[in-house]
């Protein structure tokens, strides 16, 4: 029997041993000091964060600069610097324009809302009495807790004031980083100006450390993963725009406060698959629920339509074909991911878990082929069993009795 694999070979000189031994110390000091290795993993993510930054922002505007390249500039190869400067400019004026219109208005929401909490208050308590005098409803407990809401919004205005020193350090912090933030932008346009000479060169390291089947197969599982994430991340990103507007536009049709305030976070959390909705709505249905109860029931059914016309109609159509997997595994990426890596796992959980799902479903179906099975356990090159064969030939007249009429 032929060795294939190097593991499978005993050691037969001295020299194989001493490596052997070499290997086995390296490997014991390398898990006592795990501790070490990963702090200094840990400090190189750190050094090499704006250019992830890069990568990010370059993945982000990528769709967008295809586009412009291909419809405005019929992708000639000297105007893809044009392309890459017209998406930076349009990137730039939106988030303009998103700070210009809506930070403004939802600083004002916020302090109306803080300085109509104590009338807010107020109304609530009258709404529960009433309750309580006309339904007999026991609402001791909560009139209790609203009866002392000066001490609640003195304790609430404690907290706001205390995390003011941590919200000033970390708007600092940021503008000390404006270095790693101008690297990341500057290394995104890099990344952009020279896509296809970068991929160029990482196929050719691929092609070189790596047998020609796995580096196939690498190359193969990258673009598969580049595609769930652009069609899931543009798609979401559309789907969660389009809600926000008309999540606007239908509270302001029907004269709900906070419509701008409410609309920006419902769409911004309509991002995150299965509990967007659910992260949105609720606050939103706690703060109108402080200025009018009825508001905030004609708000939870107007949410519960938008969700319903986005999971059957607009996110179908924006997001196109199914990513692959049922809900049930929806649910689990975003579960699991979540715990993982908090806010960010939510996000990205789907279309990690739907790549790692199709990989799977690969290996699967390799694995049963080789094995020369089907799904279902049976071999492929076995002859289903004969059916028995109707008997075509009646029986002849002769051998058939004649009728009789008794």
């Amino acid at each position: 029997m032929s060795i294939k694999h190097f593991w499978d070979k005993k050691p037969d000189t001295m020299l194989e041993w001493v490596s052997l031994v070499f290997a086995s110390i390296a490997f014991y000091l390398f898990l006592s000091n795990l501790g070490y290795f990963v702090g200094g993993f840990t400090e190189l993510l750190r050094i090499l964060s704006p250019f992830a930054g890069g990568v990010v922002i370059a993945f982000v505007l990528n769709p967008m600069t295809k586009w412009f390249h291909r419809v405005l500039f019929r992708e000639s190869p000297g105007m893809r610097w044009a392309a890459i400067l017209l998406s930076y400019i349009v990137a730039a004026l939106l988030l303009v324009l998103l700070g210009w219109l809506v930070v403004p208005q939802i600083l004002s929401s916020i302090s109306i809302l803080f300085n109509s909490l104590p009338g807010y208050f107020e109304s609530l308590q009258k709404t529960l009495l009433f309750l309580q005098d006309q339904y007999g409803l026991r609402m001791e407990s909560v009139l209790r807790i609203l009866d002392d809401s000066e001490t609640m919004m003195s304790e609430l205005y404690t907290v706001a004031a205390a995390a003011m020193p941590q919200i000033v350090t970390t708007i600092g912090s940021v503008a000390s980083n404006f270095v790693a933030v101008f690297t990341a932008v500057a290394s995104s346009i890099y990344m952009l100006a020279g896509k296809d000479k970068l991929i160029h060169q990482l196929k050719t390291l691929v092609h070189a450390f790596l047998p020609e089947s796995v580096a196939n197969n690498t190359l193969r599982i990258c673009r598969y993963t580049n595609e769930n994430f652009t069609g899931f991340f543009v798609g979401k990103i559309i789907d969660s725009l389009i809600i926000g507007v008309l999540t606007f536009v239908l509270m302001s049709i029907l004269r709900l406060d906070f419509a701008l305030l409410v609309s920006v976070f419902v769409g911004i959390t309509n991002i995150i698959p299965v509990f967007g909705p659910f992260i949105g709505a609720i606050p939103s249905i706690f703060i109108l629920l402080l200025v009018d109860p009825v508001q905030a029931l004609i708000f939870a059914v107007l949410i519960l339509f938008i969700q319903q016309l986005d999971g059957n109609f607009i996110g179908p159509k924006i997001l196109g074909q199914s990513i692959g997997i049922s809900s049930l595994w929806v649910l689990f990426s975003i579960v699991v991911g979540g715990d993982l890596f908090g806010l960010v796992g939510m996000v990205i959980g789907v279309p990690l878990f739907a790549t790692l799902f199709g990989l799977l479903h690969e290996i699967v179906v390799y694995l049963l082929d080789r094995r020369g099975i089907d799904a279902e356990g049976n071999h492929r090159d076995a002859v289903p069993p004969e059916e028995p064969a109707a008997c075509e030939a009646e029986a002849s007249d002769e051998d058939r009795e004649p009728a009789t009429i008794s």
